[in-house]
């Protein structure tokens, strides 16, 4: 059996892939080797609930994006 094109594959459907295919350790890697990317958006956490005023438009904003992985 071939294994899927891992580079090919979104972020969500290489994390469905790893939670389906747990033992699969290069997978696992590309999968981690993404969240260490440049690419990555990093969000602060939210200090105070005053700051999760804005997740709306923060999930709207995350949504309308094409999907990167």
């Amino acid at each position: 059996m071939s294994k899927p094109d891992f580079i090919s594959m979104s972020r969500t459907e290489l994390r469905n892939y790893i939670l389906e295919h747990r033992e699969d350790e290069e997978a696992f890697q590309i999968y981690i080797d993404r969240f260490k990317s440049d690419k990555s958006e990093i969000f602060p956490a939210p200090q105070t609930i005053d700051d999760l005023t804005n997740f709306p438009e923060l999930q709207r904003q995350h949504q309308q994006k094409p999907n990167q992985g």
